[in-house]
């Protein structure tokens, strides 16, 4: 799993830096997943490696334009892109779907594949083998939700050596045997497959949250994740600011990481006025946070981070 972000500004663009839009590369089955697509998002995909045939699924935060002013034009191009295009999802809120179509029939826009829109509420938004997506209300001026990427635990490592000295013929035994099933041989043993199996892989998960104030919902969505997304919009010397517009601050998306035991924060949604040459600076917000959370990044446009799959901790005998 591996993140990387196309749009790291609040409100409007800036020179370096985009409106809101995150990309979730899995590599495995190559997919791409968006989470918001501000305005000029198709053109962050051109500065970067992505391929738009690539995106499978995008899920919208809330219906602000610097979140989905982008959304129409990206899934216009995939459709003129001359490549085959495989069914998109599209997942969020009530008047998604309307906002879409109407953009649709007045812009007379065909799509030459096809579009799905869910409109989410909380709990379980998609789920498949391998990942599961839940969502939560936060806490903005029109309804905004938070989503967690979990992916499922995978069967630990099948020790080929033991089985091949157990007299295992490999073949389609090892796959079942890989699953953690239990096989009977032509001689009649029967062998669990958990057994030459190591423990389970534990899966990564990720969380994203934005737009929203400080709120518990947020930090239960987000407990324990391997890395949380947080918007910092604003300064905490800011934060009357930040309670008028319910944006948090660089010390709230702190806090949220504290509280949810979270093992990586990166903030993103920055306002434009910490630019250089002003009082306050991006580089503050960041020393504010990792006075309260330190494993803290501050997000750019096109920083890429990985998401570790973490190994299981090996059994010592004494």
């Amino acid at each position: 799993m591996q993140v990387t972000f196309l749009g790291t500004s609040s409100g409007v663009p800036t020179r370096s830096r985009n409106v809101s839009s995150v990309a979730l590369r899995l590599p495995q089955r190559a997919e791409v997943w968006l989470f918001d697509c501000g305005e000029g998002t198709q053109h962050q995909f051109l500065r970067s490696d992505f391929k738009a045939s690539q995106i499978r699924r995008i899920f919208v935060t809330h219906m602000h334009g610097d979140h989905i002013f982008g959304l129409m034009g990206l899934l216009a191009t995939c459709g003129l892109a001359g490549n085959p295009q495989q069914r998109v999802d599209i997942y969020g809120p009530p008047k998604l779907n309307d906002y879409l179509q109407a953009c649709r029939r007045y812009s007379q826009t065909h799509f030459s594949y096809p579009i799905k829109v869910h409109t989410v509420q909380p709990g379980l938004v998609y789920e498949d083998g391998e990942f599961v997506v839940t969502c939560t209300l936060l806490e903005h001026r029109v309804p905004a939700y938070g989503y967690r990427v979990t992916e499922r635990d995978r069967p630990g490592r099948f020790d080929v050596k033991r089985a091949q000295a157990m007299g295992i013929p490999s073949g389609p035994l090892y796959g079942q045997l890989k699953r953690g099933e239990v096989v009977t041989l032509p001689d009649g043993r029967r062998i669990n497959g958990q057994n030459l199996c190591g423990p389970d892989l534990p899966g990564r998960s990720l969380v994203y949250c934005t737009d929203t104030i400080f709120c518990e919902s947020a930090v239960e969505l987000a407990h324990r994740a391997d890395v949380l997304i947080h918007e910092a919009t604003f300064s905490h010397q800011d934060a009357e600011m930040a309670y008028q517009r319910l944006h948090s601050t660089s010390t709230m998306a702190a806090q949220v990481a504290l509280s949810a035991q979270v093992k990586q924060l990166i903030m993103t949604h920055f306002s434009p006025r910490y630019a250089p040459g002003n009082a306050v600076q991006f580089e503050d917000l960041l020393t504010e946070a990792q006075a309260i959370f330190p494993n803290t990044v501050m997000a750019r446009d096109f920083y890429t981070h990985d998401i570790l799959r973490q190994e299981p901790a090996l059994a010592v005998s004494g």
